[in-house]
This record gives C-alpha cells, structure tokens and sequence, in this order.
C-alpha cells in the first residue's frame, strides 16, 4: 500500500469532500454546515467555529482515509469501485449512527426531546439528517461515495 499517498491524498479527499459539502449548503441543495457542526464543539463563535470544525473534519477524514487505506492493503488492490462502496458503508454509518448520535453529546445541539426552553443554538440532524433537508442524505451519499472513489483511485496498491 502507498502509505504515502495515505497521507496525502487523504487530506486532498477530505478537503474536497469538505468543500463539496459546504458549496451544497451555500447552493441551497442542503442546510447541513458540518464544519459548524464540529467546531461548535469547541466553541461558540460561529466564525472561529467554522475555522476549527474544519481542522477536525479534516483530521476525522484522515482517519478514515487510513481504514480506507487498510481495507486496500487487505484486499490487496484499490479501485474507484471498491473505494466508491466503502464510501456507501462510511456514510451509511455517519447518517444513521454517528449524526443521529450527535445531540447526546454536543454541547450546543438540541436534542428531538428538547423543550420550548433549550438554549441549544444548533438543530439536531434527525435520522439520516433530514432536519438539514430532504436532499441532504442525496448530496451527502454522493460526496461521500465520490470521496471513496477519488481514495481508489488515488492509493494504489503494491
């Protein structure tokens, strides 16, 4: 396995699957902000928020890069194909466990049983994310499935 293409193209995937997430939102395809999401964890500034949320995407998106990188070196070869159904199997997991999830343990989230009275300034995601809007688990199985193809592409197996 190219390691070393691990730990580049890793961070090439994530940027672009992270960018292509935002300019769905700013599109109006979606109204998910992940990097909002994220660096809300850390703080309440919405703009230093932003900044930090995506240095942890990033950084979350190299570690999955390294598990797509290990189910290669596995398997003993890396395709679009391959890379494109981890991508189904990644965000399956996001949108049904880890965002549904989120609400339980973010600070500034809501939760489905939050009263009139939360002061959480974040909506929670709901199941599949349908809170951020109907087409939101559309565009984000697409980028996520993408992101895996680009990997397959990108880290060649030795």
């Amino acid at each position: 396995m190219d390691w070393a293409g691990w730990a580049l193209f890793g961070v090439v995937a994530t940027a672009a699957l992270t960018a292509a997430m935002i300019t769905a939102q700013l599109v109006g395809l979606t109204r998910v902000d992940l990097p909002l999401i994220l660096g809300t964890l850390v703080t309440e500034d919405p703009d230093r928020a932003r900044v930090v949320g995506f240095v942890i995407h990033l950084l979350a998106g190299q570690g999955f890069a390294l598990g797509y990188a290990a189910v290669f070196a596995l398997l003993d070869r890396a395709t679009w194909w391959i890379g494109a159904l981890l991508g189904v199997v990644h965000v399956g997991i996001a949108l049904t466990v880890l965002l549904p999830l989120l609400p339980g343990v973010h600070p500034r989230m809501a939760s489905a049983r939050a009263g009139p009275a939360s002061t959480a300034v974040l909506e929670p995601p709901g199941l599949l994310a349908l809170n951020y809007g109907v087409q939101t688990p559309v565009v984000t199985a697409a980028i996520h499935v993408l992101y895996g193809a680009v990997l397959g592409l990108l880290l060649q197996a030795r």
